[in-house]
């Protein structure tokens, strides 16, 4: 063989390794990236607000959390189950148990973090004394949080169900509506900018803290701290157990984030852990 045929050969194989090791090279830091990163979707109040304060203490333990911000109940679920995501934290048991039905997706819960006590609020009435007949009360319109409305009113006599004990209750339940309320099934999160519209709303709580409204001294009706719906960190089947999953939801129920819920959101956000 010529020696210019046997240099150009050991230079095509020198090259070859040269370009594998670089290939190899670089996979551990691919990995090691993804590996160090954690998507989370949230609602802005209180949810991304959380996160943002413990944000810090993650990234001292070697895991940074990218928080996505959402105006709405749907799309973090649906990015988390296509796996553009890899948990939510906005969600009640409730509301992710008919999300899965409805949209035939296995999210699991992860993590009970807090409760918002949801709240009856009104621009125009000061006491639900003051609420006249026929009056127009806007509530959130899907299932789950429509149910919750209707079991705020009725524990506090101001409608009856047919099983007062169902949270998945809707209009059709109603037995006795003494007011005779007329009802607006709205999208939860238009609900604060309707409420010079109608007489009264039922809002949920990190709605009404986004528009400046403070639960525990303005709303009319308000859940108690014993309300069941806990909001959970949420993930997928097959992330649930990942070590990056456990170490966000155990910084999410730290006596610190304890304290900063009630010392920040004076009882419109209560810690549930």
């Amino acid at each position: 063989m010529e020696p210019f045929m046997v240099a150009r050969r050991a230079f095509v194989a020198l090259s070859l390794a040269a370009l594998a090791l670089a290939a190899c090279g670089q996979k551990p830091a691919a990995s090691s990236s993804a590996s160090d990163t954690l998507t989370v979707a949230a609602t802005a109040i209180p949810h991304a607000e959380v996160l943002e304060f413990i944000k810090p203490k993650l990234a001292a333990q070697g895991l940074k959390i990218e928080i996505k911000v959402f105006n709405d109940y749907v799309q973090p679920n649906t990015q988390v189950a296509e796996k553009r995501i890899d948990v939510s934290y906005f969600e009640t048991l409730p509301y992710l148990e008919t999300f899965n039905r409805d949209k035939g997706t296995h999210l699991v819960p992860i993590k009970g973090i807090h409760i918002e006590p949801m709240g009856l609020y009104s621009a125009k009435l000061k006491s639900v004394a003051e609420i006249p007949q026929g009056a127009t009360v806007a509530i959130p319109n899907d299932a789950s949080t429509e149910g919750r409305a209707l079991l705020l009113l009725s524990r506090n006599g101001v409608i009856t169900l047919k099983d007062p004990t169902n949270a998945l209750s809707s209009l059709k339940d109603i037995v006795d509506n003494p007011k005779g309320l007329k009802f607006k099934e709205l999208e939860g999160a238009t609900l604060p900018r309707v409420l010079g519209q109608v007489d009264l709303a039922i809002i949920n709580t990190n709605y009404a803290l986004d528009a400046k409204l403070n639960p525990t001294k303005d709303a009319l009706l308000i859940e108690d701290s014993k309300s069941p719906y806990v909001n959970y960190l949420v993930g997928r089947l097959d992330n649930k157990d990942d070590p990056r999953v456990q170490k966000l939801a155990a910084a999410l129920t730290t006596p610190e984030v304890r304290a900063f819920m009630q010392q920040k959101y004076e009882g419109a956000v209560v810690p549930a852990f």
